[in-house]
């Protein structure tokens, strides 16, 4: 069993080409007992952007806050809070922060993904 809070999960800021403004913060997966599964926070800050790229694993993702686009398979999708999506193994994508607040979203990835 695991319970938090995720103001009292320490974030880290992401540093990568095609990285900009973005802070993770891990919060569930093997170390809190789920076994094959990663559940991460990502805030983009005003500007930020996650790289455009692809890998084998399927992304999850619901909107926390915010409004950002998701670019997906050649096609960019205007996402807001509330907002959910699917993203396929092999699928081309980036997350984009369209406002001036933060953007933040859950991301749920198989453990081999949490790169």
């Amino acid at each position: 069993m695991y319970v938090d809070h995720v103001k009292n999960i320490k974030g880290t800021s992401l540093t990568a080409p095609g990285i900009l403004n973005a802070t993770k913060q891990t919060l569930l997966g093997p170390a809190q007992g789920w076994q094959g599964w990663v559940m991460r926070l990502f805030t983009l800050a005003a500007n930020g952007h996650t790289p455009r790229h692809s890998h084998p694993w399927p992304h999850i993702n619901y909107i926390v806050s915010g409004k950002g686009t998701l670019f997906l398979n050649g096609t960019e999708h205007a996402v807001e809070a509330g907002s959910v999506a699917y993203v396929p193994g092999d699928a081309e994508h980036q997350f984009k922060n369209a406002g001036s607040e933060d953007f933040s979203f859950i991301c749920i990835v198989p453990e081999e993904g949490d790169v």
